[in-house]
């Protein structure tokens, strides 16, 4: 018998937590955004290009999807709901470096649908594991950017936000516009469906998060992540938002992360901050990195070991690893280059960067 994925994810912690390199991948150009699909055999990675690159961990090979006219910062995955299981058991045989990562996936991957936004305000729906990703689909969804995109639980809903300072609601299926959820007054930069409840999580420049309840398009509440925004009077803008922001698998906390204590907003000059909210009191709590580095957080998730990572950048890179428990970080990988996103593999024994140099860096985080 198979075990579900989070009965085995939590034996992890038998295994010594040991970040580290496990898989270097290169693309000529800087890379902005990563996720790996639910069976957990390619790595997207986004480029400054304007096109993604798939990176197919099994045999190696590259393959660019080509369309977008601008900045692809987000991406989403839709189609048959996956059971990872059949990549976790891999995972818990030696290792020893290369591209063993996916290797059962390649046996039971399922088709699905990578649905990727940019900086032109479209939307694009592609099949993810075909030979040459064609776009399938491409409609125009934000007025300006679209910051962020999100899968609905149940597959059948795609979320994405923008500078139009909308949420707006679509068919996963056919692309049709479902509904429009408006309120907010700035740029809205990420976005969240909760896993267990039907609500969605949408988070603006000025760091106020909206909490939507689905079954009516109404906002119920807001989180307060204000101090992830500042308005630099000498630069005359503001800087901010919720860069990464993700729930833990059960929706008991959301976690966001972005920049405060900024001193020069042209330069970026501040500290990252990850949040912690719990989501049925609201109540926040701070994490900060032990290191005064500075620069931004560009991911971060919550691991079911009960680990929080999160990832960002400044002239350089960090991973930083926290315990609930603790205000401070545990452990921080230096990685020489400037982080712009990260992703957990679905067994949640690797995680990726993608990097300003054009590393899509994978590390195994047990040994």
């Amino acid at each position: 018998m198979i075990p579900s994925l989070r009965a085995v994810v939590q034996q992890l912690p038998k295994f010594k937590f040991n970040p580290h390199v496990h898989l270097e991948l290169k693309y000529s150009q800087p890379l902005i955004a990563c996720r790996f699909d639910p069976s957990g055999r390619y790595l997207f990675a986004a480029s400054q290009d304007n096109t993604i690159q798939r990176f197919d961990l099994l045999s190696g090979g590259v393959t660019p999807l080509l369309g977008h006219s601008g900045w692809v910062r987000a991406f989403t995955f839709v189609g048959q709901k996956v059971n990872p299981t059949p990549v976790l058991p891999f995972g818990y045989h030696a290792v020893a470096g290369g591209l063993e990562v996916g290797t059962e996936a390649l046996r039971t991957a399922p088709p699905f649908k990578l649905v990727s936004v940019d900086t032109y305000g479209q939307m694009f729906w592609w099949d993810g594991n075909t030979t040459d990703p064609k776009p399938i689909r491409r409609i125009d969804a934000h007025a300006g950017w679209v910051r962020a995109v999100a899968t609905s639980p149940d597959g059948q809903t795609i979320a994405s936000v923008g500078n139009d300072n909308l949420v707006k609601l679509w068919n996963a299926a056919d692309g049709t516009a479902k509904s429009t959820l408006s309120g907010h007054t700035s740029h809205v930069y990420n976005v969240a469906f909760h896993p267990t409840e039907k609500r969605l999580v949408s988070a603006d420049l000025h760091g106020i998060i909206k909490d939507w309840d689905l079954t009516n398009g109404k906002s119920v509440r807001e989180l307060d992540a204000k101090i992830l925004h500042k308005y630099d009077s000498g630069f005359m803008v503001d800087i901010g938002g919720a860069r990464g922001m993700a729930f833990d698998d059960r929706g008991e906390t959301l976690a966001c992360t972005g920049i405060t204590n900024v001193s020069n907003a042209f330069a970026g000059v501040g500290n990252p901050l990850v949040i912690l909210f719990n989501w049925k009191h609201g109540k926040a709590t701070q994490l900060k990195t032990k290191e005064a580095y500075q620069g931004t957080g560009w991911g971060v998730n919550l691991h079911n070991t009960g680990i929080v990572i999160a990832a960002g950048g400044g002239g350089d890179g960090r991973i930083w690893f926290w315990r609930p428990s603790d205000a401070s970080n545990f452990q921080t990988l230096v990685v020489p280059t400037n982080i712009r996103d990260m992703a957990v593999h679905p067994s949640g024994k690797y995680l990726a960067i993608a990097g300003f140099n054009g590393s899509a860096t994978v590390y195994g985080l047990f040994s």
